[in-house]
């Protein structure tokens, strides 16, 4: 993969005071892909122990069932008591975090519209209420964790019209991007925030495990990975240029998706990504002589490029008065680099003649 978006490995980027003679020593590597995740999501080795203690206990019930018709949070509430925790603080945290999930993929961006009505949903809102004052009591035979055990389930399984058993608990958009854009952080090396780690191909094979619950498919990560590269390049001062061109090339293959699916729900977080997208861009390109001199042209001609496939896309493959047209009629690059020229041109002999 690294190959392929032509992206350096952490190795090939000396930074100041790592030569040889400085002192450090070789970094020790994770022995298991799992063991490196942790490492890049920052968890603390006592809260992954206690998780996997808990989906061990988790996973002995599911006996003939898959991972997806399970509700995780639901399961380590019931799984997890206070004993597990250092302090009554700590377990009262862990505990509403828990319920914020449930309240976020239930409640708040669920992947069946909820009716105003429904009793589950009140039922749920109440307890989560109710439960930022107090912590609940959540032993197996305890009334008060049937009564969430009951509003959850009710909720999760509700049909979205497949005759799947999965359990929609954290598919709903955009909760789910955002959970599957976490996760894409950690291909990024905790020590080099520019570069990907060497075990990219394994660490996304992990990932991909968490598709059928978060509801992800191949269009909707390649176009969240395709944001993760941009937007790790705009956050880390535009200097990897390396970041820009990957993104670029993962856009070219948006772009195939775009062409292929007319889905609307995947239409509309395509628009909202690629505008913010072209939006960056154009500030810099239509006025493009206040943003780049002679010392910094590729990063222009990465700017443009991106810019300008972002656009095609918005405009070929978004615009339904686009599809009006006879294709061939407009030309969406030809169009873009002529904007950019005019306005950083009469942008310029507006300063000058001031």
């Amino acid at each position: 993969m690294k190959k392929a978006l032509g992206l350096k490995s952490p190795g090939s980027k000396k930074s100041p005071g790592s030569g040889p003679g400085s002192g450090e020593g070789k970094s020790k590597r994770p022995t298991t892909v799992g063991e490196l995740m942790r490492i890049q999501m920052r968890i603390p080795e006592t809260v992954d122990s206690r998780v996997r203690r808990a989906l061990l206990r988790i996973g002995g019930g599911l006996v003939g069932r898959r991972i997806e018709s399970v509700v995780l949070p639901l399961e380590l509430l019931q799984q997890l008591k206070q004993s597990d925790f250092t302090d009554q603080q700590e377990y009262d945290a862990w505990q509403k975090r828990n319920l914020k999930v449930l309240e976020a993929g239930l409640l708040l961006h669920p992947r069946v519209s909820l009716d105003k009505s429904n009793n589950a949903s009140q039922r749920l809102r109440q307890i989560i209420h109710a439960a930022l004052d107090r912590p609940i009591e959540t032993g197996k035979n305890n009334e008060s964790m049937q009564v969430l055990r009951s509003a959850v389930m009710s909720l999760a399984s509700r049909s979205d019209g497949s005759f799947s058993d999965s359990c929609h608990w954290a598919d709903g958009i955009p909760l789910n991007l955002r959970l599957h854009e976490m996760l894409l952080e950690t291909c990024f090396d905790i020590n080099d925030e520019t570069s990907i780690v060497e075990e990219v191909d394994e660490l996304m094979e992990h990932i991909k495990k968490t598709w059928v619950v978060l509801g992800i498919n191949q269009m909707l990560h390649n176009l969240c990975f395709t944001w993760v590269l941009f937007h790790r390049f705009v956050a880390t001062g535009q200097v990897e240029m390396d970041l820009l061109y990957a993104a670029d090339g993962q856009l070219a293959e948006v772009a195939k998706d775009a062409k292929a699916t007319k889905d609307p729900d995947y239409s509309k977080i395509l628009s909202s990504t690629l505008t913010s997208v072209l939006g960056w861009a154009e500030k810099r390109l239509l006025a493009y002589h206040d943003t780049f001199d002679s010392g910094n042209i590729y990063t222009m001609q990465g700017i443009v490029s991106l810019g300008v496939s972002a656009a095609k896309i918005l405009v070929e493959d978004v615009s339904t008065e686009y599809r009006r047209k006879r294709k061939g009629e407009v030309d969406v690059a030809r169009n873009r680099i002529d904007t950019y020229i005019r306005s950083s041109l009469r942008t310029a002999f507006a300063q000058a003649s001031l």
